[in-house]
């Protein structure tokens, strides 16, 4: 997979920013992600982000670390934080900044390590891609968790950008899939990337799907606009 991410984060970490990651999606969304708030101290995080950082303990595992802001933060706290992001861009940025502990690996790649707690923030569970694999994201953390460990996540309910019916209902397609599984590709400068899925999850059907894998599941905090905080633990 082209690693545009990586390198738009190489670019800035390096000096050589000169434009933003532009994000293309089956909503017919164009965005854009600026690169120099992928490198944001705490002060300029969201609460919930915040948050999260604060409720941190133990040992801890950055999945999706991107240019490591939360595992910086964390490090600097005296805590001990291994960073991990599939991109190889993201990786070398970490280390660049000073992370100690840096790992280039997809999640279900990475194995034979234990932490207290799994922090997937900056809607970090888009991983799992689809609601159907949930029980698989679900069966393999578990093997990285101490007694005891927690996961925090953020992660938002979209259903806000579909179209309002005039009952004040809310107009979904028919895909016969989940809303929240959006497909992108991302381009920066000339380089586009390959497609890939990102799941956003309401609360509800996190809540569900955790406690169908054993899981428990608390809401910690809504955020400003249709996100919010969860913590999760094996029952």
């Amino acid at each position: 997979m082209k690693d545009v991410f990586g390198k738009a984060l190489l670019d800035f970490q390096e000096g050589n920013y000169s434009e933003d990651i532009i994000t293309f999606s089956s909503l017919d969304e164009e965005d854009t992600i600026p690169v120099p708030y992928l490198f944001r101290n705490f002060k300029e995080m969201p609460k919930l982000e915040q948050e999260a950082l604060k409720l941190c303990k133990g040992s801890i595992l950055d999945v999706g670390c991107g240019a490591g802001s939360h595992s910086l933060y964390l490090q600097e706290k005296g805590l001990t934080v291994t960073a991990l992001d599939y991109s190889k861009g993201a990786t070398e940025t970490c280390t660049l900044r000073g992370i100690k502990n840096v790992i280039h690996s997809d999640i279900y790649s990475f194995k034979n390590q234990k932490f207290d707690t799994l922090l997937l923030l900056m809607n970090g569970i888009g991983i799992v891609g689809k609601l159907n694999q949930m029980s698989q994201f679900f069966d393999h953390v578990k093997t990285l968790m101490n007694p005891g460990a927690q996961i925090l996540l953020d992660s938002s309910d979209i259903i806000y950008m579909f179209e309002e019916d005039e009952d004040g209902g809310v107009w979904v397609p028919d895909t016969g899939t989940y809303y929240g599984e959006i497909e992108f590709h991302m381009k920066y400068k000339d380089e586009k990337s390959d497609s890939f899925f990102w799941l956003y999850l309401d609360y509800k059907t996190l809540e569900m799907a955790a406690e169908a894998n054993g899981f428990a599941c608390q809401l910690v905090r809504n955020g400003e606009h249709y996100d919010y905080l969860a913590k999760l633990w094996i029952k």
